[in-house]
């Protein structure tokens, strides 16, 4: 089952109790009704994707924010004047994104620069 995943503009709090095993599911009824959510069965995503490493996370932000204004490899190369074997690599891990180039596709796609270091 999928969650929604945007975040709400309100602080949140995590809690943890240690109490009585039989009391366990009231206390989490009553925490709902609150406005609190289990998450007890969640996992974290590292976990989740245990292939993709620290190198390739720059790439994946690169083809998410491209796929999400709509652009091809070339068209993208065609605003930032970078070549489309480049913007492959720099997807694919093969190829670091650097502040310069971070700061074009920033421009281009409308996304913060830190995204791709």
């Amino acid at each position: 089952m999928q969650e929604h995943t945007k975040k709400s503009h309100i602080d949140t709090v995590e809690l943890h109790f240690i109490g009585p095993v039989n009391k366990q599911k009231e206390a989490s009824e009553l925490l709902k009704k609150l406005g609190f959510q289990d998450v007890s069965d969640s996992v974290p995503w590292r976990a989740a994707f245990p292939d993709i490493n620290e190198h390739s996370l720059p790439g994946i932000s690169l083809a998410g924010a491209r796929g999400k204004e709509g652009l091809t490899q070339v068209q993208l190369s065609e605003l930032t004047g970078i070549p489309q074997r480049h913007i492959s690599e720099m997807e694919r891990g093969k190829r670091s994104i650097g502040k310069k180039t971070a700061k074009l596709f920033s421009k281009a796609l409308n996304i913060d620069y830190r995204s791709f270091l």
